[in-house]
């Protein structure tokens, strides 16, 4: 069974708020997970799909193979994905809400062959609140790494935090908008810097597909592609 996002809200200290928004996001994020099959011609479909059709393509072509170990698998429930222009549509109502942190909307399940979808891998995103970046608190066994505002890498999650100037956004050019992308229930395959970074690159991946279509300026400051030889943060 795959770990829930890797948040462990444990006692009092000072990552506790953060990580209790973070478990609220990806606990609306999750409820009513249970498989929806995609369109009206699904009878004449295969139920499968390979990685380049996952998430509407996003990691189609040199990403397939790392998306591939990141969710455990060679072929994947066909799903409905929640799309792009959903999650940029909760953005944009949250920033206009004033709130300093909103709750996930899920940007799409990966489910692999032969398991629950409640044990799929989700990618979200989300407002996040001014405090959580550079917030001490994470978890044992998180590492950082030099990404956006801040990157963080579990074995079984991440966390890509990020800042978005847009034209589609009013206001965005004096207070930007504070973006996270989250990545949960990836599958264990150790805690080796390679397997966090993998989970980082797919989260990446995702981030800047909102990104793009949010036309934040500079891509919301990450860049077109990471290295697999990413280290992190002393």
């Amino acid at each position: 069974m795959k770990s829930f996002l890797g948040v462990a809200v444990k006692g009092a200290g000072v990552g506790e708020a953060r990580y209790r928004r973070a478990l609220t996001a990806a606990l609306v994020v999750t409820i009513g997970v249970g498989g929806v099959a995609c369109g009206s011609d699904s009878d004449s479909q295969s139920p499968h799909v390979d990685a380049s059709q996952v998430c509407d393509g996003i990691f189609a072509g040199r990403l397939e193979n790392t998306l591939q170990a990141v969710a455990g698998g060679t072929l994947f429930g066909r799903r409905s994905a929640d799309s792009v222009e959903r999650v940029i549509q909760k953005i944009k109502e949250g920033y206009a809400s004033d709130r300093s942190w909103l709750t996930s909307q899920k940007l799409c399940e990966i489910t692999v062959e032969g398991e629950s979808p409640r044990d799929a891998t989700v990618i979200s995103f989300s407002i996040y609140a001014p405090q959580d970046v550079g917030d001490p608190g994470d978890p044992e066994g998180t590492l950082r790494f030099p990404l956006g505002k801040e990157a963080v890498a579990r074995t079984r999650s991440a966390g890509l935090y990020f800042e978005c100037v847009s034209p589609q956004v009013e206001g965005s050019k004096d207070r930007p908008v504070r973006i996270r992308g989250g990545l949960g229930y990836a599958e264990d395959r150790g805690d080796a810097v390679q397997n966090l970074v993998a989970n980082l690159t797919v989260l990446h991946a995702a981030s800047i597909a909102v990104a793009r279509e949010l036309e934040c300026e500079e891509d919301g400051g990450l860049p077109e592609r990471l290295s697999p030889d990413l280290q992190p943060l002393p």
